[in-house]
């Protein structure tokens, strides 16, 4: 048995009461076995002095691709359509296992270096065995899969899959990760995106997803072009589609959903589909500002992602709590998506899109310790004096703020030094890994 004494912080607990107070926190194994004021456990294997600190649930970003870290800088300044075919898929397609595990290890540093706890991944066609792998190492909790894509115009050889498969590497993979590591590992079927997939492999995905109770992660309505597509080859509008293929449940998080019409909307609300909210990927795509506040005025379950570092440039959920509460205030009034709206999203309302909430997204005696301490005393954080902590935290604290992030009850990261990981190792095999990749893209133009 393992403990951990955390003593003297500030507690966000992010509970059903929305409770702040300064307090402890000891943790067993991978559990918080008490939360409360003036604890005293002396005999724990590592005592951590939070004095002037704040600890708060880690966050959980409900849509990452790790297999595009290594692109970072790759696919600046594109629409979504030409960004996919001009640049992310034949970078996906030179993958080799060893990229995709690099890629994967970048990703999982720079998230754990910003707080992110737990991910919804989605991997490229190839090598996702690997991708598991390094989330296996580093200890973050997360929902990852391979892609699916048996069908598109202008996709790279290495990218087209036969559907039958497809769906067999899926369901493989999925018998070797889903619930590994006592549940911090989990699997979920990932079709691309509806241009991506034949009626027969969704149809499929939808069977396989109910037979084993198992998430699906798609992309829906990102961009008005995608939407056409959908429409001309299916005469249905993208969450019609998918609804009509029995796929909208609670069991379907779709990333993005900027332009859904009012049918769709009640299809997500009336089935419980969960959607992630991604605005430094959408505003850099240029895809537009999804509507947010009507969807939590419906009691739509939204949570937050950085989507990809090509599409961003980073994997940073400050970032993406910033710009959610930011983007919407011009249109719907200052005091649309306030602080602590976001920072649900970003904590407990992402536990709910994973079908965690009894396990993580907030700080409560039995969940999962999965958490982060931050330092909030800097020029940028003051004055402090009279500031909701929640406040600053959305619209001021930085990933450099972060000083210790716990997940699972292993300390991945303390005082900024990673513990789970080599960085120097890491960034140096990213860059030859992009080099090499690079070399079997010659399409790809250099700054």
């Amino acid at each position: 048995m393992t403990t951990i004494w955390i003593k003297n912080a500030e507690i966000i607990t992010m509970n059903a009461y929305d409770e702040q107070f300064i307090g402890d926190v000891f943790i067993e194994n991978d559990t918080i076995r008490e939360i409360g004021k003036n604890l005293h456990y002396p005999e724990a294997d590592k005592v951590i002095d939070a004095t002037n600190r704040v600890i708060t649930p880690g966050f959980i970003q409900t849509h990452i691709h790790l297999c595009q870290t290594i692109f970072r800088g790759k696919g600046d300044d594109l629409e979504l359509m030409d960004w996919l075919k001009k640049r992310i898929w034949p970078l996906e397609a030179a993958h080799d296992e060893e990229s995709i595990y690099y890629s994967a290890l970048l990703g999982i540093g720079e998230l754990i270096q910003s707080g992110t706890t737990s991910i919804v991944d989605m991997e490229t066609v190839h090598h996702t065995d690997f991708a598991f792998q390094a989330i296996e190492r580093t200890g973050i909790r997360a929902l990852s899969g391979k892609v699916m894509m048996d069908k598109g115009n202008e996709v790279p050889l290495a990218l087209q899959e036969k559907t039958g498969e497809s769906i067999q590497q899926s369901v493989d993979l999925m018998e070797k990760w889903h619930k590994k590591d006592a549940g911090r590992i989990n699997y979920a079927f990932s079709p691309r995106f509806v241009v991506s997939c034949t009626e027969e492999l969704l149809k499929e995905v939808s069977d396989l997803s109910k037979k084993h109770h198992v998430y699906v992660h798609t992309h829906a309505s990102e961009n008005k072009g995608e939407i056409e597509i959908v429409e001309s080859e299916t005469g249905m509008r993208n969450v019609v589609y998918l609804d009509h293929l029995g796929l909208a449940n609670e069991r379907l998080i779709l990333a993005h959903c900027v332009w859904l019409s009012e049918e769709e909307k009640q299809i997500i609300q009336r089935k419980r589909v969960n959607v992630t909210h991604c605005p430094g990927s959408n505003l850099k795509l240029a895809s537009g500002v999804a509507e947010i506040p009507d969807l939590l005025n419906a009691h739509i379950c939204v949570s937050l992602g950085a989507d990809g570092a090509p599409c961003n440039n980073n994997l940073d959920m400050f970032n993406e709590m910033r710009l959610a509460a930011l983007i919407q205030k011009p249109v719907h009034g200052p005091t649309a998506m306030d602080a602590k709206t976001v920072f649900k999203m970003a904590t407990i309302d992402g536990a709910k899109a994973m079908g965690m909430e009894n396990d993580i997204g907030s700080l409560e005696v039995g969940k999962k310790a999965d958490l982060n301490i931050m330092n909030l005393n800097d020029f940028h954080m003051y004055p402090s004096y009279d500031v909701d902590t929640i406040s600053r935290i959305v619209y001021s604290t930085t990933r450099a703020d972060v000083e210790t992030t716990i997940i699972n009850g292993k300390v991945v990261m303390e005082n900024r030094i990673m513990k789970t990981l080599d960085k120097e190792i890491v960034l140096h095999e990213a860059n030859k890994s992009i080099s090499r990749l690079i070399k079997r893209v010659p399409e790809i133009p250099s700054p």
